[in-house]
């Protein structure tokens, strides 16, 4: 069977996208490092892929706000190829900075017309956090509920590392944060290790709801502000001799099964 092809996508002060093309190859994917220039100028299709990641970064310096100039230029020179490929059926994830990218361009959480609905805005600590967090999985009664195929077979708790200024998730309203209650989108939030959700600094930027990812309602886009690709080998993490495999790297071998299993 021929490889998963990925996307991903980088720009101007994109500083994931080597790590993020690791964690892909480490699960047998064939991942592909794309300018967005090459896609503007018709050099790459967008289509030829069954991934796209947005990887971590500061695209464009984040002027304006982080994530915003390079979700314009998807928004209103891309559109037509993204609605294809979410009609595809095809996979996206956005790491951070692509989370950020992908929520002002209203390719999450998810509605027909691609009107942003949530943000990531400034950390209440009104400073960069860098460090690591404990993530907990959507449950109810201790059964996962997330729809995300992205967040499949991952323990109760992960651990992942954060690096960001602007990560505090906000939706526009009520009816937006009930929405992604009620369609389990949400996929993790903030907590410490046995679970609870907690302030500061378990919750690093004062999240609504220590929301630290969502989906959208087919599962298969996700964007999440910690790293999985800087703990894909259990040596990254801070007691490493109690780990056999990095959290994160389950992650990104469920987007390439998933492809695997559908196409």
């Amino acid at each position: 069977m021929a490889k998963v092809k990925v996307c991903v996508l980088k720009t101007a002060g994109t500083n994931c996208d080597e790590e993020t093309a690791l964690a892909f190859s480490k699960v047998g994917a064939k991942p592909d490092s794309v300018h967005i220039n090459r896609l503007i100028e018709g050099k790459k299709d967008l289509l030829n892929y069954d991934i796209l990641v947005i990887p971590g970064g500061f695209t464009y310096g984040d002027d304006i706000s982080a994530g915003k100039i390079l979700a314009n230029e998807l928004r209103f020179r891309f559109i037509d190829k993204i609605r294809e490929f979410i009609r595809k059926k095809r996979l996206i994830i956005g790491i951070c900075n692509g989370f950020q990218v992908l929520v002002k361009a209203g390719i999450l959480p998810g509605n027909r017309d691609f009107k942003q609905e949530v943000s990531l805005v400034t950390n209440d600590s009104a400073k960069f956090e860098d460090r690591w967090v404990y993530l907990k999985l959507s449950t109810v009664n201790g059964i996962q509920k997330t729809r995300c195929i992205w967040a499949r077979d991952l323990p109760p708790i992960v651990y992942l590392p954060v690096a960001h200024a602007e990560g505090k998730f906000v939706a526009r309203d009520k009816d937006v944060l009930k929405r992604l209650k009620i369609n389990n989108q949400i996929v993790f939030q903030y907590s410490d290790a046995e679970g609870r959700l907690l302030g500061y600094p378990y919750n690093p930027n004062g999240s609504q709801e220590n929301i630290a990812g969502i989906c959208d309602e087919t599962g298969r886009i996700f964007g999440l502000m910690p790293h999985p690709e800087r703990h894909i080998d259990y040596l990254q993490h801070p007691h490493w001799c109690k780990r056999k495999e990095g959290d994160g790297l389950q992650i990104f071998r469920n987007g390439v099964e998933f492809v695997r299993k559908s196409f």
